[in-house]
């Protein structure tokens, strides 16, 4: 239970900031408008994905699940900053 729980805290929160950040960069018209509206956000999201890590078996799954996505969507936030689609 243990696992599965600061599974859903460490990487739950980046997870979460990557979501937020991928949908307020995505969203027509500049990021900086969405500053506020992802703040608000961004709480209800980290528990939504704090919740469902005990739907994995194992607190080691869940680790290397939500590590694995988060790690994908900071480095999709990355690359659009990289290639510029993002100011």
């Amino acid at each position: 239970m243990w696992g599965r729980a600061s599974a859903g805290i460490v990487p739950g929160f980046f997870l979460s900031a990557a979501l937020v950040g991928l949908v307020s960069w995505l969203l027509p018209g500049p990021w900086q408008s969405t500053l506020v509206a992802g703040g608000l956000v961004f709480f209800p999201v980290w528990i939504g994905v704090f919740c469902l890590a005990f739907r994995f078996r194992t607190g080691t799954r869940a680790w290397w699940a939500y590590s694995a996505v988060a790690a994908t969507g900071l480095a999709a936030l990355a690359l659009l900053r990289h290639l510029q689609w993002v100011h």
